[in-house]
């Protein structure tokens, strides 16, 4: 598939969504349970989407854009949620998600990006340089990739219940 804006967004309009219904209202040991030591539940999976929706996509893409000679982007923490989300509810979370989101891509709308403009630069701090349409891709599939990790953990509560299905559950193997 050829990198499209349009079609970037729709997916990044989706997943405040698609969190929210797999998510809302569910027990806690779906919600706070991971897959072991330095692993993420689907509660700190929120927790750090909401940190890239502060400090790293929109960030960038000004970064990017600005007329300023750097270029170069501020490191991100990847792990900022768990100081961040202490003590918050799921559903706080998700609505605070949700009106980030929304608010990061009306301002990516706003800002009318041509083709021209997908080609420019930014400077990443381990990766080196970047492009434009290659940070909004990464946002797409980080998006997509939380969410299948989410599903993954949850998944995986039931791996010693399913008896012999294992063999067909390849969540269930990875």
């Amino acid at each position: 598939m050829t990198f499209n804006l349009e079609k970037s967004i729709e997916v990044l309009e989706r997943t405040p969504k698609a969190l929210h219904m797999l998510l809302i209202g569910l027990s806690d040991d779906w919600i706070y349970s991971n897959e072991g030591e330095n692993t993420w539940s689907p509660f700190d999976v929120v927790g750090h989407l909401i940190h890239g929706e502060k400090t790293d996509w929109v960030p960038r893409i000004k970064t990017i854009l600005n007329i300023s000679e750097n270029k170069m982007f501020e490191p991100f923490d990847r792990f900022a949620q768990f100081e961040d989300s202490k003590n918050k509810p799921l559903h706080t979370l998700l609505g605070e998600f949700e009106m980030l989101r929304y608010q990061n891509l009306t301002y990516l709308k706003t800002l009318n990006i041509s083709n021209d403009q997908l080609c420019l630069k930014g400077q990443h701090p381990e990766l080196g340089q970047v492009t434009l349409e290659q940070l909004i891709a990464t946002w797409v599939t980080h998006d997509l990739g939380h969410i299948t990790q989410i599903s993954r953990v949850m998944a995986k509560q039931y791996k010693n219940n399913v008896g012999p299905w294992i063999q067909y559950i390849s969540i269930l193997n990875n």
